[in-house]
This record gives structure tokens, sequence and C-alpha cells, in this order.
């Protein structure tokens, strides 16, 4: 194992290069029928880790690549939110069941605790423009329209201070990291089909543009840095240098300047501290996967940091083979932030757990870059699609790595769901994921229905079809800002099944699914749809002579079958209420969904037993 920080050789920076070019090409050549925007960001930034203040130049370069004039930008402030007053503040003070991390500690925060990042100067190729900061949103009045295809300069000058650790980002965590810097930057807004993406920072999701980011962090020599990005100058600064054929340059300074480049992603984290140990285990496909965490953490919390590694190195091949190729040379986990959240090639998470539960999150939080990060939808409008999917894909990776044996690995999901149906909570996966009523609402929404919404469409499609459709979709909408339509369609194309039913149903409405066996007269089985939610349905019929036959029941808006080797009866028209079938001997027993893969809020209908 090596003890380099951040070794950024160049040809595998050439690779990423590269491999940006050739996406900026595929976007080129898209038709008006989709298109994305693309930003260039260089910046350089002086961290004063006394102060926690830090003074910021950034230049900008973005190319307005939709078919609309742009009179006006948006950039996002997010650090602004912690301050009293906030609506980050003012939400977390009267929402029902308040995150525990925030509660009324924003309210609560001293002038040189809180968060804020005021830009000094805007200038729009050269010539100042008009700007307005409105709480986390900057809003931008430009001298000149952005063009359809053309591209502007925007260069800015800010200051800012890192709050105190409350939400994701912050200074001295309650495991005393120094700085975790994420949402730390003016972030320009997404510009897209829809419009301006300009949501008030309450707590939760992002949306970003695409674009190649260019980052130079001067700050105390003490502290050792990593995050998204390749390192440019190991040997300017003493670390992760292997060339010893030549001296090192570090300068005698107080500083040192770690410059980075991240290409083509669309946001940009980093963390710092001065007690970080560093590991970097190299996989076979060249992959290096970094980890930085305390070296004064207990001693069990450090042998679960080095158990840790091996693991990851299974879950990276795990992810890219049932999902796609992770795209990037790097990808690191940092001790940081207040739980775990992901980020640009790199993710942060507490460090302070038992090694079941440090696994836990960093299979969730690596799974993250394949949802949402490379496929990159909307986690503002659409967190089932990042949450939920990200659930689905980590959890079959820890039943395999952990050589579980769940029979069915998401069943919490499952209790989730029906617990917050049961109790009157639940809300559409299509609510803005900062506007549910409850914290509980979004989460069990989109961590438990966003993975029921993959694990039972198994059941609809076949467990083949879904994951031949997540590899197309990774194929198809990688390095883009996929939509739920964009799911449907990739499944549809695989399956050859009509899924506009399950869309709907499933992610635009309350709708529940609750089937049951009516009655059972002689060879006579009726079937009854309780629920307002319609669903194909598989049958395992047991005869009294003791042998069994398994039916499958599709929807006749289907159009189709899933692939079985059960016996296909004649489809089902969702609008009738009940369902009658026959069969060639007496029965003993019916059971509706033995895979338990489907989300029936009532299983005691589910299974009728003759008398």
């Amino acid at each position: 194992m090596k003890k380099i920080l951040f070794f950024a050789c160049g040809i595998l920076f050439l690779v990423a290069c590269a491999q940006t070019k050739n996406v900026a090409s595929t976007q080129k050549a898209q038709s008006n029928t989709y298109w994305q925007q693309h930003v260039d960001y260089t910046m350089d930034i002086d961290m004063n880790v006394d102060t926690h203040q830090y003074k910021g130049i950034q230049k900008l370069v973005y190319t307005n690549n939709s078919p609309d004039n742009l009179d006006r930008v948006f950039y996002h402030l997010y650090f602004n939110a912690f301050q009293p007053g906030s609506q980050m503040d003012v939400r977390s003070l009267n929402i029902k069941d308040p995150d525990k991390r925030v509660g009324n500690r924003i309210s609560k925060l001293e002038p040189n605790e809180i968060g804020y990042i005021k830009v000094n100067s805007l200038k729009q190729n050269g010539t100042e423009v008009t700007h307005k900061t409105v709480g986390t949103i900057l809003e931008v009045e430009l001298n000149q329209p952005i063009k359809s295809g053309e591209s502007v300069v925007l260069e800015m000058s800010f200051d800012a201070q890192v709050p105190l650790q409350v939400r994701r980002s912050g200074r001295n965590n309650a495991e005393g990291v120094a700085l975790s810097m994420s949402q730390w930057y003016p972030k320009l807004a997404e510009y897209d089909f829809q419009g301006w993406h300009t949501p008030p920072y309450i707590g939760r999701e992002f949306h970003g543009v695409w674009g190649d980011f260019d980052v130079t962090i001067h700050i105390d020599k003490k502290y050792t840095v990593g995050g998204s990005g390749y390192l440019q100058n190991p040997q300017e600064i003493g670390h992760g240098y292997e060339d010893k054929t030549k001296p090192l340059n570090v300068p005698e300074t107080s500083k040192l300047s770690w410059h980075f480049k991240a290409p083509n992603v669309h946001d940009f984290m980093w963390a710092a501290d001065s007690n970080y140990n560093h590991d970097v285990v190299t996989m076979k496909n060249g992959i290096d996967l970094h980890f930085l965490y305390k070296k004064d953490l207990d001693g069990k919390y450090l042998k679960n940091w080095k158990d840790l590694q091996p693991k990851t190195v299974e879950l990276m091949t795990y992810f890219s083979e049932n999902v796609g190729q992770y795209p990037y040379k790097q990808y690191s986990v940092i001790q940081g932030g207040d739980g775990g959240m992901e980020y640009a090639m790199s993710t942060l998470i507490t460090g302070k757990r038992n090694f079941g539960s440090l696994f836990g999150v960093t299979a969730h939080e690596m799974a993250h870059t394949w949802f949402q990060f490379l496929l990159a939808s909307n986690e503002s409008l659409h967190p089932w699609m990042d949450e939920g999917f990200t659930t689905y894909i980590s959890n079959k990776a820890s039943q395999e790595i952990l050589n579980k044996n769940n029979e069915n690995p998401h069943q919490g999901s499952y209790r989730g769901y029906k617990y917050v149906v049961k109790n009157g909570m639940e809300e559409s996966l299509s609510t803005h994921a900062d506007r549910y009523n409850t914290n509980t609402a979004y989460s069990i929404a989109s961590y438990s229905k966003g993975n029921i919404f993959l694990s039972q469409l198994e059941y609809v499609i076949g467990k083949e079809n879904v994951a031949k459709g997540l590899k197309k979709y990774f194929t198809d909408f990688s390095f883009k800002h996929p939509t739920p339509n964009d799911v449907q369609r990739t499944m549809e194309k695989v399956s050859g099944i009509h899924l506009d039913w399950y869309m709907n149903e499933w992610t635009q409405t309350t709708h529940t699914i609750d089937y049951g066996v009516k009655s059972v007269k002689g060879k006579t089985i009726t079937l009854e749809r309780i629920g307002k939610m319609p669903m194909p349905l598989d049958i395992e019929i047991t005869y009294t002579d003791g042998s069994k036959d398994n039916f499958n029941v599709a929807l006749e808006m289907m159009r189709g079958n899933k692939p079985t080797k059960a016996i296909l009866l004649k489809d089902w028209g969702w609008a009738y209420p009940t369902y009658s079938f026959e069969v060639s001997k007496p029965v003993q027993s019916v059971y509706i969904d033995k895979s338990g893969l489907m989300a029936d809020i009532d299983l005691e209908n589910n299974v009728f037993k003759v008398k």
C-alpha cells in the first residue's frame, strides 16, 4: 500500500481530459431535443485556518448550449444558509421532525460561527455587471445577453467564512475534522429544458452544470488536503511525489498551494486537516482509491478504516460491472462532514463507526457516483432517482460482498414504505425534495420508495431486464441529466413492456397496492384488486395432491409478459376489480407474490388456504 497523497501522473490526467473532450464532442452532436450547458471553473482560494475565512478569485467560462438567449444568470451561495434567520434555519425550527444535526443550532450561531459568501465584484467579459444577493442565490443582470451557442467569461472576487459544522459543510465537525469544504464556492445554477433551477438552500439535494474545474488552494502547510480532482503539483508541496531522481521544490513559506484539476464533473469538494492519515490502494485496472482519516482515532476505528480498503475495491468493481465502468482514475473516501455525502470523485463520511456501518455508508456514498453524479438527474426534483437507485444498487452490492443470505435485501425499504402509508404520512415522489411536510416522508419516499421502484420493477419486467436496463441507462445517459422518462423508456426498450402506467402510479400518486384471494370454489380461483394501483401477479397454487403450479397474470396495458417459467394466463384489464381462472386439480392453497417484491400493503389476504 502506498503512502502518497493524490499522485496524479500526466498520463492519467491526459486520459481523463481526452474522455472529457469525447463527451463534449458527443454533446455538440446532439440535436435541439436535448442540450446541456457547459461551464469551466478556474478558482484560486486563500484559506486562513485560524479565522476560518478565505478569499476567492473565480474565472468562469460559461457556454450557452441552449436554444435560448440568456439575459440573466444565477449562482448558488450555499454557505449563506448557515445564518440565523435563513430559510434553512426557519424551516428546521418549524418542521414537525427536524433533522437532529440541524435542530435549532443555526439560530444560535455567533457572527464568527456563521457561514457566508460575499461577492465583491463580478465582471462579464471584463465589464462590471449588476448583481444582488438574495439569501442563498446571487441574481445577475447581464450587460449583454449570452446568445445561443455563445461563450462568456465571468470573473468574480469573493470573501467567505466556513460555518461551524451543521449540515454537510463546515469546520470542526463532531469528530474533529478541521474543514469539510462542500458547497463552498459560488456555483452557477443550471439552466435546462425546464428553465433556471434556483431553489433556496433549505437542506438537501443539488443540481449542477457539467464542466472542468481547475482549483488552487493556499493553506497552512501543516494541513493535508484531499477531495475532487487530480493533484497537479506534488513536487511543490512534498506530497505524492515518487520521482526520487528529482529534488522536491517545496517553498519555505507558511502556506502550501495545492493545485487540483477535475475534468468533466458538476461539483468540487475538498477537505483538510492537520492530522490526516492517508492511504492509497491501486486497483488492478489502475484506479487509485484514496482513504483519508484521522490519525488519533481509537484503535478499533483505525482497524476498521484499514479493513474497509479491500472491501472498497470490491465495491468499485461491483458497481462498474453492474452499472457501468467508473470513468476516472481516482476516488477518495474522506473522514469529514456530518454523516455521509457524495461529491465529485469522492465522498465525505464520519469515521467513528463499527465496521458494518463504515462499510455501509461507503457503499451507499460510492454508489452515488453512478446515481446522480454520472447519471446526473435533478435530485431536487427527483430525489428518488438519486437516493432510491443508490439504495437499490448498494443493497445488492452489500448482499454479495458481505455474503449476506437475505432473500430480499431491500426488506428495510418495504418496511419503511408501509410505515408511512399506515400512518398517513406518505407524499408523492413528484414532491420537490425541500417541500415534504416531514423529513420522515421525504426520507421514506426518496430512499425507500425510490428503491422499491427498481426492486418492484424486477417483479414487473423481470430481474434480468432490470439488470440490462441499468447498464443501458448508464450507456445512454451518463454525463447527462436524465429524467424519469429516460428511465421508463430505457426499461421499455430492454423489456418490450409498456411502463407508463407504472411510472405514473408509483411516482406521481400515492395509490397503494393491495391484492387478495377472494375465493376458491372447486377449481375456480377468484382474485380481487383492493388497492388503487394495478399490478401484474405471480401466483403459486398448491394442489391437494401436493403438486404445485406457478401462474403469471400480466396487466393488459403492459402489452407483454416478463420472462418467466410460469404458466401465462389471460391479461387482466385493470378496471375490472376481480379476475377468475380455472385450474386442473383441486386446490389446497393460493399464494400471491411469494417473492415479496410487490409492495402490497396487506399481506394477510395474499394467502388463501382451503379448509
